[in-house]
């Protein structure tokens, strides 16, 4: 299965060619679908489950703000995080550590995270 093309990917191979520089009317027109598309970009908000994981994200801190824990303990420590899967708080555990929020260590085949 090819990758799909972007619009973007698209506008730009467009610019490069010779023809499409040398008529300013085309020219003009796709730089407006750039700036069109970069405008979109620029005013997109968070999803609903995007902010309600920042919140998360925040207790998960917090609670490893007291001792590192496992995904499992820290499923135990807090009220907020009883509810959520093993796998959803291991995925929000894995951006804190992108971010560099969190320390992810390995000991005996067990992962566990501190504050970074």
């Amino acid at each position: 299965m090819a990758n799909k093309t972007t619009k973007r990917e698209v506008i730009n191979a467009m610019l490069a060619e010779e023809v499409i520089i040398a008529n300013d009317t085309y020219k003009a027109y796709l730089e407006h679908e750039l700036e069109l598309l970069d405008k979109k970009a620029a005013n997109k908000k968070p999803s609903k489950t995007q902010e309600e994981n920042v919140e998360i994200k925040a207790e998960i801190v917090s609670v490893l703000s007291e001792e590192k824990a496992t995904v499992s303990e820290l499923m135990t420590k807090s009220d907020t995080l009883k509810g959520l899967s093993n796998q959803k708080i291991s995925a929000l555990l894995r951006q804190l550590v992108e971010e560099g929020k969190a320390v992810k260590t390995i000991d005996k085949k067990k992962s566990y995270f501190t504050i970074a």
